[in-house]
């Protein structure tokens, strides 16, 4: 799913930047949808906290609350949101270099003033283009229903018990079966994954803690596993950085 966040407190100029936006994804088959604000308030940072959809910004610098450059900031270094595609979109053009010097990589720098319906156009190709090569992501089919699972979400995945599946650990609880072995999937997912056993793989991005004692590793999402053979410990502990 893809969510355009945008920020505009002109309703009319908001409208119809959302009309810009529904014209140009009527050429794909991807899931969006929108979330509208004319201020950088708390509602949009609760939208920028939600990392659930894969996120295109379109900020105006100046807006009844706050600024975008200032939103932007927020986004990359508050939450560490380097993935999310920034579009500024402003009348205000003498702050195009201070834009991109502040290193925010922002995709573009549109003047409202400028045709800007052409530019964002063209923008927004640019965007689908990085959205199409964004982070790797296991896809695969399960009892007719398409999956399609970026790496960065995949917490864990275990064996189920006296099955020929294992099951995804997503970081947002999920759990989602896949036909298949570990070992199967230990060819597929990069160097991030690590099998801790035979029945079980973590991604080393989600781990929080690893308690050498109890021998068992708490993610990020507060889920545990225990499931970590002998030979796996000392590479587990040669790997993984902050580990108590």
């Amino acid at each position: 799913m893809i969510k355009f966040v945008i920020c505009e407190d002109e309703k009319v100029l908001a409208s119809e930047y959302k009309n810009e936006i529904d014209k140009f994804m009527m050429r794909y088959d991807h899931e969006y949808n929108f979330s509208i604000f004319n201020g950088y308030n708390k509602e949009f940072e609760e939208v920028v906290k939600d990392d659930k959809d894969f996120k295109i910004y379109l900020l105006d610098i100046k807006a009844n609350e706050g600024s975008g450059l200032d939103a932007a900031r927020m986004i990359r270094e508050e939450y560490n949101d380097w993935t999310s595609l920034i579009i500024i979109i402003t009348s205000y053009n003498e702050y195009k270099y201070d834009a991109f010097g502040k290193r925010l990589m922002l995709v573009d720098f549109i003047n409202k003033l400028d045709k800007y319906k052409e530019r964002l156009q063209e923008t927004l190709g640019v965007c689908m283009k990085l959205f199409d090569n964004r982070p790797k992501a296991l896809k695969f089919v399960y009892k007719n229903i398409v999956n399609n699972i970026d790496y960065r979400d995949i917490v864990f995945i275990d064996k189920e018990q006296d099955s020929k599946r294992c099951i995804i650990h997503t970081k947002h609880k999920e759990k989602i079966p896949y036909q298949g072995t570990i070992n199967n999937l230990m060819e597929i997912l990069d160097e991030r994954f690590v099998k801790i056993s035979r029945s079980a793989i973590i991604n080393t991005d989600h781990i929080d803690k690893y308690d050498i004692i109890k021998n068992q590793i708490e993610f990020k999402n507060g889920e545990i596993t225990c499931d970590i053979s002998k030979d796996k410990k000392r590479g587990i502990i040669e790997n993984v950085t902050g580990v108590n």
